[in-house]
């Protein structure tokens, strides 16, 4: 929603596409499409990527320049109790995505890796060069699926195609599995929250208006094929988030410490050397700063 918003205030033409499911709440998801659709300039259908007609249908009928890929599965937890909804979408969707754009001539590809990709790595900070060949999750293995299939269609075909890795994205319009919604809830409705491995997390936190202005550099540059982290470039203590979300709400949270779960990782740290130098990239939204503005909106929003 925040990338089609900047698009289109940029004045091009945007066309969406989602099948909008209930892994969770689709209100959320018919409300930011609600704000998209008061522009003249976005159409939207609601498909899923799956459907390979369909999308060569809006291809052809569109005809786009560059497609961004952002469409998946998401959430590492869910991923080990329905494995095939991750191999179906953020696998053979992705395939039917980037065979549309090889067929119907795309100028680039521009798609959502993540951080996940790292798995295992004890490497800090996260290179895009580092091996990740130890992913814990389905979710992670999807994504470095991903990134295999481009630079393939790279080779084959000349496709140009760009991944982001993304790292721990927050902000307005969020989703609610992530742990700032869930902690912001939480903590306002005065109910225990469940915090793993004791606490003793990292996350490399990064502001969703930064992580716009780096998808729209790499949309904006169109590389041959290249791999980058968008992140803030700084690990930052979950306990400090928890802090932090205290502090703005006036409020103490009430935590249960319990042991790691599978398929997570303890810390996660990007390195942006390439994307500073390739995307002029540079994250400029603290987690002090960011907190507060999402639950500004989390306020608005549910009340």
């Amino acid at each position: 929603m925040h990338l089609s918003i900047s698009l289109l205030n940029d004045g091009y033409q945007v066309y969406g596409i989602d099948n909008l499911n209930n892994y969770y709440d689709p209100k959320l998801k018919n409300n930011r499409l609600g704000k998209l659709s008061q522009n003249k300039n976005f159409q939207f259908s609601k498909v899923d990527i799956n459907d390979l007609k369909s999308l060569e249908f809006i291809f052809k009928k569109f005809k786009p320049e560059k497609v961004v890929n952002l469409a998946a599965q998401a959430g590492v937890r869910y991923s080990i109790k329905n494995p095939h909804a991750y191999i179906q979408t953020n696998i053979g969707g992705f395939t039917n995505i980037i065979e549309c754009c090889r067929n119907f001539e795309v100028q680039g590809l521009i798609y959502a890796s993540s951080s996940s990709v790292y798995g295992k790595n004890k490497k800090i900070p996260f290179f895009e060069e580092d091996e990740v060949n130890n992913p814990t999750s389905i979710y992670a293995a999807s994504k470095i699926s991903n990134e295999h299939i481009s630079k393939t269609y790279n080779h084959l075909y000349g496709l140009n195609s760009t991944g982001l890795r993304y790292f721990t994205v927050y902000g307005p319009w969020g989703r609610p599995d992530m742990a700032l919604y869930i902690f912001t809830e939480k903590i306002m409705k005065n109910k225990p929250l469940s915090v793993f491995n004791h606490g003793h997390m990292q996350r490399d936190f990064t502001y969703i208006d930064d992580i716009i202005r780096g998808t729209k550099s790499a949309i904006k540059k169109n590389y041959e094929y290249q791999i980058f982290n968008l992140g803030n470039s700084r690990s930052e203590d979950l306990m400090d988030m928890i802090s932090i979300i205290e502090d703005f709400l006036g409020k103490k949270a009430k935590i249960q410490f319990k042991d790691m779960q599978p398929g997570d990782v303890r810390h996660t740290f990007a390195d942006i050397t390439n994307a500073s130098k390739l995307l002029d990239y540079k994250p400029l939204i603290s987690i002090k700063e960011g907190i507060p503005k999402f639950i500004e909106w989390f306020n608005n929003y549910t009340l």
